[in-house]
């Protein structure tokens, strides 16, 4: 079955020619992107439907967040507004509530959080284990997760509970713990910082995940300069996320890891990703990640949504995008593309790996997946230039209409 999208007024496709096409058309064949091109030289299909004028860009791409918990941290939030430090222990209080959840209740509540981000553009997203943070179950988490995200990061290194020896619980995240998840997950991450995990237990965190097969992101300088990118980089991690605090060896680290990657060729090796959390950095009252210094570097960005249900309860990537343009200095095409083809890239995904049945997300290209997001708004422009209105008017998920 085909669809032709047609009458697009503009068409931001995010590929590696940065292209924005005016009067334009797209066809869907199954779940791919057949077509793109003019709307007067658009083919015909079995289906057609009409633009209306308005813009399309790629699904938001959201490669970071945290949708597997119960419970709720109102109280948390309410004190850090009235000037309280954010500190990681309030992570205890949702492994608390988690664990007490039911399977059903559990994965109830995580489809209804998928669902919220589909209905306002997200078509492609990760989430993370690390409210359950013993064995038993860190693996539920990560099978619950399996069935309800595109893909899915072990996060047992989240937090040392209440109690525990950190030594022997950093044991017990690289060793059974990870035997028990690794069937369901592609990913694994480490919330290096004070208080959390120290750069010696990161680094044996993910070096044991590396060795098991699993690709490496790190949670890094959020609350200060530390050694988070440093060893995000130095591992080959694919991303490391929040990067609020950045010394200028960190910045630079970061643009050597993108020196010799060249994407229109296919050549040299990928860096590392940093992505930015901006809804996280308001919710706890951090500086603002320096998105602008690190895309002058050239270190390729990433923008999320951090959803989880202390520090950043909200799945909207366009409220990310509107206060990277409007407080982060990013232009809308640059934020825009750090939502769609740098989570892409946070993720590996960016390009197509159709002999596994995978296909690229995070632009729209001839054989990428049919992940279409369609304003209510004649360009994306208005995304800053009408901040916190309602302005997704359909999605198509792997081409399949979902708004």
């Amino acid at each position: 079955m085909s669809t032709l999208i047609t009458n697009i007024a503009e068409l931001m496709t995010q590929d590696l020619e940065h292209r924005v096409l005016k009067d334009a058309a797209v066809v869907i064949d199954g779940e791919r992107i057949a077509w793109i091109g003019a709307s007067a030289d658009a083919p015909a299909a079995d289906d057609a439907v009409d633009a209306g004028g308005r813009a399309m860009l790629p699904g938001w791409v959201d490669s970071h967040s945290h949708l597997l918990f119960a419970g709720d941290r109102t109280a948390e939030f309410e004190a850090r507004m009235a000037g309280e430090a954010y500190a990681a222990g309030g992570i205890a209080v949702t492994m608390n509530a988690t664990r007490a959840t039911s399977d059903f209740d559990l994965t109830r509540l995580a489809m209804g959080r998928v669902a919220e981000a589909v209905s306002q553009g997200t078509t492609y997203l990760e989430t993370k284990t690390g409210y359950g943070l013993d064995v038993e179950h860190e693996a539920r988490s990560a099978r619950i997760a399996s069935t309800i995200a595109d893909q899915v990061t072990y996060l047992g290194a989240h937090l040392v509970p209440a109690g525990q020896d950190p030594e022997e619980y950093t044991d017990l995240v690289c060793g059974p713990m990870l035997a028990a998840v690794r069937p369901y997950v592609q990913w694994a991450d480490v919330f290096c910082e004070e208080g959390a995990f120290n750069a010696e237990q990161s680094r044996r965190v993910l070096v044991a995940c590396r060795e098991a097969g699993l690709g490496l992101r790190v949670h890094g300088n959020q609350l200060g300069e530390g050694p988070g990118v440093q060893l995000a980089v130095e591992l080959g991690a694919a991303s490391v996320d929040h990067v609020n605090y950045l010394a200028a060896q960190d910045v630079k680290a970061l643009a050597a890891s993108w020196s010799g990657w060249d994407p229109a060729e296919g050549t040299g090796e990928r860096g590392t990703v940093a992505t930015c959390l901006p809804a996280c950095d308001l919710s706890t009252r951090q500086p603002l990640a320096p998105a602008r210094e690190l895309l002058d570097a050239g270190v390729q960005v990433a923008l999320a949504s951090n959803c989880n249900p202390g520090t950043s309860y909200t799945s909207s990537m366009a409220f990310c995008v509107t206060t990277a343009v409007l407080q982060m200095r990013l232009s809308v095409h640059e934020a825009v593309r750090a939502a769609t083809y740098g989570g892409a890239m946070a993720l590996h995904q960016e390009a197509g790996r159709d002999a596994d049945g995978e296909r690229a997300v995070g632009s729209i290209a001839v054989g990428h997946r049919a992940d279409l997001h369609l304003l209510n708004a004649p360009s994306a422009t208005h995304l800053a230039y009408r901040p916190g209105m309602p302005l997704t008017y359909a999605v198509w998920r792997a081409g399949e209409r979902k708004r």
